[in-house]
């Protein structure tokens, strides 16, 4: 397999958990360069790869095909611009762009020049996500009435140093995990055909927008993406209630925690798992085999799907040697940050409004 030269530009919490351990990881990838300003981070974890100073020489290294944007998320948009005007395929992290015009240029150019441009939606490959999508097609819950997402942290003081307490439009909960929750739901349910929304400063010292409730409006179907700052007891990461059951589960994926821990990550195709969950954090399925009994109620222990950020860029890999389709499509990003423009609109001025591109 012919390798595909990565660039990782930046080496924060994105570019050093999420990216360049996973790219390091693919077969077919190679980090080629990770792009840090400052410091010997990326050097003294990566000896292998080369460490630039400036994202120009990322643009301009003929051995470098695909560019992975894990910076500060107002710079996503221009960092993509030049990348594509380069002639490389790239990988955005969440958000995808801070408005829905910025990522319509950016689809536009890049399907003039005939590159991957993929947004960075990898909880579609968290393990609890992956079990609630099966759970689904196997119909145990009945025909799903609502489903709710949560992204809870405790957080009631603003960090200090940190671009992610910064006032900007692109910063704050709703375009830091929003775009995870939202893309989650339509990678479930589709697009919704209205939206409602809350989007908060719950704290009482703040400069982002700190919590937000989105209601995605399906017919028959509410799906509720929720987040907040304000959580020292955190609610279910997942409550699915249908006409047959429910689906409960706790706790969040491992795979972050597990690299900022130090965790190295195996190549694919190596014997170690990667990354199984506790059964002490698996979710609760409760149904009626018998709708007329809704007394009589089956409660069955879940076992976690295993989670894997690799097969993100697996894809991309195939996408980019042109054996498979995206798997998130730059169509998918576009969507979530129109949604997430909704919400803001939903909120201010207190009402329901229609989902359209």
């Amino acid at each position: 397999m012919a390798e595909i030269g990565v660039a990782v530009i930046g080496f924060g919490l994105a570019g050093r958990v999420f990216h360049a351990p996973f790219v390091s990881a693919v077969p077919g990838l190679k980090l080629e360069a990770i792009v840090q300003r400052r410091g010997d981070e990326a050097a003294q974890a990566y000896p292998q790869s080369r460490i630039l100073r400036s994202v120009e020489e990322a643009l301009t290294d003929k051995a470098i095909s695909l560019i992975a944007v894990g910076t500060p998320n107002e710079t996503h948009y221009e960092l993509a611009k030049q990348a594509l005007l380069a002639g490389k395929h790239v990988v955005i992290d969440k958000p995808f762009a801070a408005s829905s015009e910025q990522a319509r240029e950016l689809i536009a150019l890049s399907g003039e020049r005939g590159l991957v441009l993929a947004p960075f939606h990898n909880r579609r490959w968290d393990g609890d996500f992956k079990t609630v999508r099966r759970i689904l097609a196997s119909g145990e819950l009945g025909r799903l009435a609502t489903f709710e997402s949560h992204f809870d942290r405790f957080r009631p003081l603003p960090r200090e140093g940190t671009w992610k307490e910064a006032g900007n439009d692109a910063n704050g909960m709703l375009f830091d995990l929003g775009p995870h929750l939202v893309d989650q739901a339509l990678a479930l349910f589709g697009a919704p055909e209205a939206i409602t929304a809350s989007v908060r400063r719950d704290r009482d010292a703040t400069a982002i927008e700190d919590a937000f409730d989105i209601t995605l409006h399906y017919p028959r179907l509410l799906a509720i993406c929720r987040a907040t700052m304000l959580a020292a007891e955190p609610a279910p990461r997942f409550l699915l209630h249908g006409t047959l059951g429910s689906f409960r589960k706790y706790g969040l994926d491992p795979q972050e925690p597990a690299l900022v821990g130090g965790a190295k990550v195996p190549p694919i195709g190596d014997s170690r798992e990667w990354l199984a969950e506790p059964e002490s954090a698996w979710g609760t399925l409760v149904v009626a085999p018998n709708p007329a009994e809704p007394g009589k109620l089956n409660r069955t222990t879940v076992k976690t799907e295993l989670g894997d950020y690799r097969d993100f860029y697996a894809n991309v890999r195939n996408a980019v040697l042109g054996k498979a389709s995206l798997d998130v499509k730059a169509e998918d990003g576009l969507k979530v940050i129109r949604l997430l423009e909704l919400a803001r609109q939903s909120s201010a001025e207190g009402r329901t409004l229609p989902f359209a591109l």
